[in-house]
């Protein structure tokens, strides 16, 4: 598959001097197997991550219905974790009516689980992005 369509897919990595950046739509599985992956990344995930969740499961539904009191968030908050998503809020504008429209934000992994899966269906929350910190990532 080429890199423009794996970008529109969703799945793709992207690295800059402290970040890596991961998209949503891969399998857990699949990130063991991609080369595209760093490593010490795949090694994460095969040891934290995986005995918590199928290798069936995307990461983005994997991040969606992360619970605030499971010990992968403190694994997430070590890396320095961020999640790009898109929700809809309202906006004004001059002269109309407010309409709903999608919003892209980053929230730390705590923020993201603090939702309830119930509030983050009624935003039209979706997962887009991982990125994690590179120097932390090297200290685990």
């Amino acid at each position: 598959m080429d890199k423009h369509r794996a970008y529109e897919n969703g799945k793709y990595v992207m690295q800059d001097v402290g970040t890596l950046y991961v998209g949503a739509k891969y399998l857990m599985g699949e990130l063991l197997e991609d080369e595209e992956v760093p490593f010490k990344f795949r090694m994460l995930v095969h040891r934290y991550v995986l005995p918590e969740s199928d290798p069936e499961d995307s990461l983005e539904t994997h991040l969606y219905y992360l619970d605030k009191s499971s010990f992968l968030v403190k694994i997430y908050g070590q890396l320095r974790a961020k999640v790009k998503i898109n929700c809809l809020e309202e906006r004004k504008h001059l002269g109309r009516e407010a309409e709903p429209e999608y919003v892209t934000k980053n929230l730390t992994v705590e923020e993201l689980a603090a939702i309830s899966p119930a509030d983050k269906e009624k935003m039209g929350l979706v997962v887009q992005e991982l990125s994690v910190s590179k120097f932390a990532m090297l200290a685990m």
